[in-house]
């Protein structure tokens, strides 16, 4: 582990404490917080609004450069921040917007979701303006103002695009389609569960080119200043010590600084919730309340699709639909930049399937969007708050048709005993076609005709083997014939989950904390088993040796494991060649080598990967391990502001601990952690890596970091006893006196 980067010293010297009264104008009663000393709010309000308004206060008090960060990339308002380079991206994030009817898009997360929403955004505001127009840190080396919100701010759609990836897979499919031809995708790329592959009707391939996803994949990708994957498992009281279920959640997605997620507390009349969310949002994604506890996991529905419009070569302003030409619906809209003295203006137009996120002049093509983000209720988690007041399967259900995107695997316990799993996210009906590459447009062969109810879509309720687990992986029951989606990550994590939990045992905490830490490599083992068939050169025995007496577990200290992952990342081009390899997964690649007749490949790929080997950790074969190369590190996307320091990890991307990422780093996980004990809530614990502040100044703002990669968690205390003996802050927010 290397020590975190160091705070300036003009940062240290003028480190808050947040304790004492605070007077905020927008409260009706005072409200308390108390802050743990892993830095999580509990907050306790007497009605609430003013429990949502305090969330959002805090959330600004903690987080307000990243959500105000988020607020503008969901907004489109990003080059006002950034300059020029942004404009495609905020071209695209309006592109995107909600565009229906505002009391449908409200109706469909709840009756009270505007109010609060509307509570939440007041109480960043009243943040913002108690600052006085004085700038933190990342303001004043960004050289920019944080802006004041709208509750419209909470129902962004930018954040669904990156949930629903079916976009870009389908132009990755049909680019696979163009190179390699149908068979070969059959074979090694093939859709599971296996689908016949054809080129729609009507669909020129040479219309598709990696051009169309650059705007789009700017709009989705990280902000640049100057794989990912999730586990859930619960089991009931037959499984446990303790005869009541036991819930895990670590959900995938990338490890920052700040953290992506957000822990609170939430008291008031109506709720008590305590779990993660995004900072961003008001309530909890996962968590648990008096009854209940939730996770989640992606399950991966097919939820967009690319329309191949042709353009009237005599009048670009329209397109073809059904043998008419019909107009663009156009929008112009004025967005302020960076270093510019009058805002530029962007053209936004729409086909009848969506916005346009790219158009080919030459070719005279137009690709629209459709996707369920157009309907209404689809801004990613905020549905969440109807989970979030459950009291029972039932309740839970009812809370569940109000989700829509992103589409999850969300695992379900209550203090009955009843555990529980439902798929569930917005489902279009394609009567005709699987969704599988971009079709064309002008003809009007290709519509959905609606959408499924949740009562289709896969659940479990209390099955007789006592526990249920997802892991991203093909979750769709035996004789399941309902299209939801093709593509899904490989089975490695979920088979290991069930190895663990197929054991025969009672199951404590701890167990579920070592569960969630666990880095054996099924693919290893199957490496293994090939290798010990393989008729190794001279200059490979050793080294297969040392493969064969290793225990596939990929720790951070492990020789064996760094030569495996690095002829792992060998392989696929030595069987495949560099342009199919580079698009094979472990599977393809693990199948090819178990058909046999890989004397060339296993060469080529050993010697490819020892030459690295040497290059990258030096001769000495002894000094080679896994951590010296697989390493995460937090580092903020601003330059100047302080990181949280570099570690060594263990597992890799097809881990339980699932640590993946590209150039042997991670940049996506489980940055945060649960495990929800419903016999005894104050026992249950939780991590959230690098810290729960977002400010350098704060004391919380890397002390999480060290533990969360030794594999450490913290108690995730609920009871107001449990809160108060673990208190190191007390703050109150009181209504101004007259």
């Amino acid at each position: 582990m290397k020590a975190a980067h160091p705070l300036p010293a003009v940062l240290l010297a003028s480190a808050i404490l947040h304790a004492g009264d605070i007077a905020v104008a927008g409260l009706k009663e005072r409200v308390e917080v108390l802050r743990d000393r892993w830095g999580v709010p509990h907050i306790y309000a007497g009605n609430a609004h003013d429990l949502f308004f305090a969330q959002g206060y805090i959330a600004a008090q903690d987080r307000l450069w990243q959500i105000d960060l988020w607020r503008r990339i969901g907004a489109g308002k990003l080059a006002e921040a950034l300059g020029p380079s942004a404009l495609g991206r905020d071209r695209l994030a309006r592109a995107v917007r909600y565009r229906g009817d505002w009391q449908a898009e409200w109706r469909s997360y709840g009756p009270d979701t505007q109010a609060i929403a509307s509570a939440f955004t007041n109480g960043i505001n009243a943040y913002i303006r108690s600052l006085k127009g004085e700038r933190p840190v990342e303001f004043r080396l960004g050289g920019y103002d944080p802006g004041l919100w709208t509750p419209e701010d909470c129902t962004a759609r930018i954040a669904g695009l990156l949930m629903t990836r079916n976009l870009t897979r389908e132009v990755a499919r049909a680019l696979d389609a163009r190179r390699f031809g149908l068979p070969v995708l059959a074979r090694y790329l093939r859709p599971d569960p296996a689908i016949s592959l054809e080129i729609p009707a009507g669909l020129d391939l040479g219309d598709v080119s990696a051009d169309i996803l650059t705007e789009y994949n700017q709009a989705i990708g990280p902000v640049r200043f100057g794989d990912e994957g999730s586990n859930n498992w619960v089991v009931d009281g037959a499984l446990t010590a303790s005869g009541k279920p036991l819930l895990a959640n670590d959900p995938h997605r990338p490890v920052q600084l700040p953290s992506l997620r957000k822990t609170v507390h939430l008291v008031a009349p109506g709720w008590n919730v305590i779990g993660a969310g995004e900072p961003a949002l008001p309530g909890v994604a996962l968590g648990h309340n008096e009854r209940v506890a939730f996770g989640f996991t992606i399950v991966g529905i097919d939820q967009q699709d690319l329309y191949v419009e042709q353009i009237n070569p005599e009048n670009p302003g329209e397109y073809l639909y059904r043998g008419a030409w019909r107009k663009f619906e156009v929008e112009r809209q004025s967005v302020a930049v960076k270093g510019r003295p009058q805002p530029e203006t962007v053209e936004l137009r729409y086909t009848i399937h969506g916005p346009v996120i790219h158009e080919d002049h030459v070719r005279r093509r137009a690709y629209a969007l459709r996707w369920v983000g157009s309907e209404p209720g689809t801004a990613g988690y905020l549905a969440a708050l109807a989970l979030a007041r459950a009291g029972n399967w039932a309740e839970f259900r009812n809370g569940l048709e109000r989700y829509k995107v992103p589409s999850e695997n969300i695992v379900y316990a209550d203090v009955d005993g009843n555990i529980g799993w439902q798929a569930a996210g917005l489902t279009p009906v394609r009567p005709n076609w699987p969704g599988l590459f971009p079709v064309p447009g002008h003809t009007g062969q290709y519509e959905w005709s609606g959408f499924r109810p949740l009562r289709e879509l896969p659940s479990s309720y209390n099955p007789p083997r006592h526990w249920i687990a997802t892991a991203n992986h093909n979750i769709l029951p035996q004789g399941y014939t309902v299209p939801l989606g093709y593509e899904w990550a490989p089975p490695f994590r979920y088979l290991r989950i069930q190895e663990m939990l197929s054991a025969g045992r009672r199951f404590s905490v701890a167990d579920f904390e070592r569960m969630q830490q666990d880095v054996v490599s099924l693919p290893a083992r199957r490496f293994q088993a090939v290798l010990r068939k393989w008729k190794a050169p001279d200059r490979a025995r050793d080294a297969v040796r040392q493969l064969l007496d290793w225990d596939a577990t990929l720790t951070t200290g492990s020789a064996a494991a760094a030569l495996y992952e690095v002829w792992m990342a060998r392989l696929p081009a030595a069987l495949f060649g560099k342009e199919l390899g580079a698009r094979v997964d472990v599977q393809a690649t693990l199948e090819k080598l178990e058909a046999g007749a890989q004397e060339q490949g296993l060469t080529a790929s050993f010697d490819a990967a020892i030459a690295e080997l040497e290059k990258l950790l030096g001769a000495d074969r002894r000094s080679w391990s896994w951590g010296r190369l697989h390493q995460v590190r937090f580092r903020h996307p601003i330059p100047g502001v302080a990181g949280a320091g570099e570690f060594a990890r263990p597992g890799d991307a097809n881990t339980v601990n699932a640590t993946g990422g590209s150039g042997f780093l991670q940049n996506a996980g489980a940055s945060y952690r649960q495990i929800i004990d419903l016999s005894d809530w104050d026992r249950s614990v939780m991590t959230n890596t690098p810290g729960e502040s977002g400010d350098p100044r704060s004391p919380h703002y890397a002390d999480l970091a060290a533990d969360w990669a030794a594999g450490k968690y913290h108690p995730m205390p609920f009871t107001r006893r449990a809160v108060e003996a673990a208190t190191t802050e007390r703050t109150r927010l009181i209504p101004p006196q007259p």
